[in-house]
C-alpha cells in the first residue's frame, strides 16, 4: 500500500445521508475483475436511464475532476460488508473520506486498504460541503501526521485515529504485511517451539 502522510487535493461534496455500499458499487459489478469494477462507482446515480452521464450529478462535474477527497454526509458507506465499495473508490482516485459518521464495516475496510476515513462534527462537515459547492475545485488538506484537516476557509480541525491504524497508514502497511515483517522472528519461534515439543507425536 502507498503510505498516507499528507494529502492536499481537490475535494468533492456529496450532500446525501445514508449512502450505502450498493449505491457506491451496484452488486452486478462485484463479480468482475477489479479493473472492470472502476466504472461501477456510483454507476446508477451517475447515469440516466439511457446510460449517459448525468450533467447534474456532482461526481460528473468537471470542476471536481481528479478529486481525491470526498466530503460526505452522515452514515456514509452503510449497508452490506462489500470491501469493493472501498476499493472502487480507491481505483477512482480517492484517498480520504470526511463525514460525521460511517458504516462500521466500510470504516474498517478503509484502513485495510490504505485510505483514511475521518469523522468530524456535523456542523463542520456541513460547512465544508457548503464551501466546496460555492468554490468548485477548492482544495482540502488532510495531514495524518498532525491529525488535522484544513478546509478551503483555512480553518484547521483536529481528528483522532487509533494509534495502531495511524502507524500502519503512515508506513503503508496492512495487518498482514506488518505480521510478515516479523517473519524471521516468527520462524525462529516456530523452530524453537517444535524442538521443545518434539516429544509430542
Amino acid at each position: 500500500m502507498e503510505p498516507f502522510v499528507k494529502l492536499n487535493a481537490v475535494a468533492v461534496p456529496l450532500d446525501q445521508p445514508n449512502v450505502d455500499t450498493d449505491q457506491i458499487i451496484p452488486a452486478r459489478f462485484l463479480g468482475r475483475p477489479r479493473s472492470e469494477q472502476v466504472k461501477g462507482m456510483f454507476h446508477d446515480v451517475r447515469h440516466d436511464a439511457s446510460g449517459a452521464l448525468r450533467s447534474d450529478y456532482v461526481l460528473n462535474a468537471k470542476a471536481y475532476a481528479g478529486a481525491q477527497i470526498l466530503v460526505a454526509d452522515e452514515n456514509f458507506g452503510c449497508g452490506s460488508s462489500r470491501e469493493n465499495a472501498v476499493t472502487v473508490m480507491i481505483d477512482n482516485g480517492f484517498r480520504a473520506f470526511i463525514a460525521p459518521s460511517f458504516g462500521d464495516i466500510f470504516f474498517n475496510n478503509c484502513f485495510q486498504n490504505g485510505v483514511l476515513p475521518i469523522r468530524l462534527p456535523t456542523p463542520r462537515v456541513e460547512s465544508l460541503r457548503r464551501q466546496l459547492v460555492e468554490q468548485p475545485g477548492a482544495m482540502v488538506t488532510v495531514d495524518l501526521q498532525s491529525q488535522t484537516v484544513t478546509g478551503p476557509d483555512g480553518q484547521v480541525d483536529g481528528f483522532e485515529v487509533d494509534g495502531f491504524r495511524r502507524d500502519c497508514l503512515l508506513k503503508g502497511v496492512d495487518e498482514i504485511s506488518l505480521t510478515l515483517s516479523h517473519e524471521d522472528e516468527i520462524g525462529a519461534y516456530e523452530r524453537q517451539h517444535s524442538n521443545e515439543l518434539s516429544w509430542i507425536g
